[in-house]
């Protein structure tokens, strides 16, 4: 039986939007299943956790939302027994998207999910961090400290975002806010361990950010490279805060590339100490101010639904 996660204030309505074409299609091919509906931060975790407790039959768990409820089921489910994901993307683009059919083509995803072709075994990262208490976070597309992460927490209780989705100005929105954070920021000396032999030092950070791969990428040899158990780092550095605005640019707008201030690693395992703390997030959740951070990649643990 499919079980649905569904976030119905995902993308200022958008989730439930989506779900009640689901539903239409899932009644239209009698198929069996249960739907869950949040409502505060925190449920999808919860209903995850439930959902996972025992290892029985096999589990279908399919997440109708953003990077948040994403980010939550994934933190709230018990890798036990044989346990599939679907995601049909209903907040704001993001990292996760890659991969996926648009929102909009509902009735593409519907058979996608009912009537699969393939799997996929995607890896996905987990960040340690805290000084009393060790916390864990497992993350599905994205982490990051410093700008990128200060964006996210702004942008989370921002008063007017979701008129700006409506209208759909969320990147201008964006963009905005990565401007006035970026005035407020202020850069910081720190260094960053990859794989436990490099160690690269820097004395102006703005913001570093883990990437998990996702799309796919043609190896020299003519193969395809795919969730290969490693990150891409991306780690924002320079003496002069106005190189920062069109990296920032590319930032709002999804593209990763190499250009003056941003230096470009990939590792399995890493990790940052900073001069002081810096705001945090995981897919987009804030995970407060930190300053030292341990991040990780688990290869080819979460089995879901091909696209």
């Amino acid at each position: 039986m499919y079980q649905f996660i569904v976030n119905p204030g995902a993308g200022a309505g958008r989730g439930y939007r989506i779900w009640k074409r689901l539903e239409h299609q899932l009644e239209m091919n009698s198929q069996e299943y249960r739907v869950f509906f949040t409502e505060h931060q925190g449920d999808a975790a919860e209903i995850a956790r439930v959902l996972t407790a025992e290892k029985d039959e096999a589990k279908v768990i399919v997440i109708v939302g953003g990077e948040g409820t994403y980010n939550e089921v994934l933190n709230g489910v018990s890798f036990r027994g044989l346990l599939t994901f679907g995601y049909v993307p209903a907040g704001f683009r993001n990292a996760l998207s890659k991969g996926f059919q648009s929102f909009w083509k509902v009735d593409r995803q519907a058979r996608r999910i009912l009537h699969p072709k393939y799997y996929r075994m995607l890896d996905y990262g987990v960040i340690t961090f805290g000084n009393e208490e060790i916390v864990s976070r497992r993350f599905a597309g994205r982490c990051g400290i410093g700008l990128d992460a200060a964006l996210c927490h702004n942008l989370l209780c921002c008063p007017v975002r979701n008129q700006m989705t409506r209208l759909h100005l969320t990147k201008i929105l964006r963009f905005g806010i990565g401007l006035k954070q970026l005035f407020l920021a202020k850069p910081t000396k720190g260094y960053i361990l990859l794989d436990g032999t490099q160690k690269v030092e820097f004395n102006h950070i703005y913001f570093i950010t883990f990437m998990v791969r996702r799309e796919e990428k043609k190896k020299k040899n003519g193969g395809i490279l795919n969730d290969d158990g490693k990150m891409t780092v991306y780690v924002g550095n320079s003496a002069r805060k106005t190189k920062m605005i069109p990296i920032l640019r590319d930032l709002v707008m999804g593209v990763r590339r190499k250009e003056r201030g941003i230096r470009v690693f990939e590792c399995s395992e890493a990790e940052i100490h900073l001069a002081r703390p810096l705001a945090v997030h995981v897919d987009g959740e804030s995970c407060m101010c930190q300053e030292n951070l341990a991040v990780r990649c688990i290869p080819k643990r979460m089995r879901v639904i091909g696209s």
